[in-house]
């Protein structure tokens, strides 16, 4: 089954308490792939400028990465610079140069379009409406959105939202989204909105996912070494979408078993810069950390019911 995503691929230069780097491999587009790839067939679209070496693009190749829909223009690829202090949560962005990315109007390969699975990471909503009306008929829908595009395009993202199945934020960007507080509430009122399910990414406090049936509570592993949380959340939703499209099984069972997967994929990639931690994983790895994360919340039901 194949899975389509549309986002950015980058340029990163980040300094966290742990380290520095600059002008690595990065992008939201970028860390979804790989996170995917290891559960999914990938559908790449994104763009990069004249810069973007060649031994980038055999990476995402050598993951098995469909990368046709990687565009190469004129001029400079997307880059981004940030900080972490010890609150890692969230990065203070100290430069953003768009390049090519600022012209970005996705385009669809004939093949592309019978995708299963569409996921829209973060882009301007007006060209993830676009993406849709290329698309034929895919069986799950799910995209990304930022503070951004929710205070400057809230009406064409709102008209998104209407076509899409699950919608992947942050517990901020929820909260603004739907004006409200409470996050209860919040989901509540997004899921008005269109979407079904309402995942929340709350960083080191893991994820919480809202449906009609249910609201789930999925932990954040507990980590030994953070190295830099740049890309966990793309990775999470990578995770996410490539089991649901390896099962093909939308039932609630099954969307919680890939709300974990997702959680695997994320506490793999803050465990270095970049992609170094995930570029070579192991499925045992994998499969480990996914049997890890059920016992830290795994307990028994009292032999007897509870009489004080």
């Amino acid at each position: 089954m194949s899975l389509l995503v549309v986002g950015s691929v980058a340029f990163d230069s980040v300094r966290t308490p742990f380290g520095e780097v600059e002008d690595i491999l990065g992008g939201s587009a970028t860390y979804f792939s790989t996170a995917a790839s290891y559960f999914t067939d990938v559908n790449l679209v994104a763009v990069v400028g004249e810069d973007f070496p060649a031994q980038h693009l055999n990476f995402l190749k050598s993951r098995g990465i469909n990368i046709e829909g990687l565009e190469k223009q004129a001029g400079k690829t997307f880059r981004w610079k940030g900080e972490y202090g010890y609150q890692l949560n969230e990065a203070q962005t100290l430069e953003t140069h768009l390049n090519v990315f600022e012209a970005f109007k996705p385009v669809l390969p004939a093949s592309y379009k019978e995708a299963e699975g569409v996921f829209l990471a973060n882009i301007n909503p007006e060209l993830q409406m676009d993406v849709l009306n290329q698309v034929r008929s895919p069986k799950i829908i799910a995209c990304d959105t930022m503070n951004f595009w929710i205070s400057g395009k809230r009406e064409a993202l709102l008209k998104t939202l209407g076509h899409v199945d699950i919608l992947v934020i942050n517990d901020g960007e929820a909260r603004q989204l739907a004006q409200e507080a409470n996050l209860v509430k919040a989901a509540k009122a997004i899921r008005s909105y269109g979407p079904k399910h309402l995942i929340i990414k709350r960083g080191e406090y893991g994820a919480l996912m809202f449906n009609s049936q249910s609201i789930f509570a999925a932990p954040a592993y507990p980590m030994e070494n953070v190295f830099d949380p740049t890309g966990a959340g793309d990775s999470f939703a990578g995770g996410f979408m490539g089991y649901l499209l390896n099962t093909m099984n939308f039932t609630e069972e099954n969307m919680r078993q890939a709300v974990i997967f997702g959680s695997v994929m994320a506490s793999f990639v803050v465990e270095d810069f970049s992609l170094n931690r995930i570029r070579a994983l192991d499925y045992k790895e994998i499969l480990n950390r996914y049997r890890e994360f059920k016992q830290l919340t795994h307990f028994e039901e009292p032999e007897d019911v509870f009489n004080p």
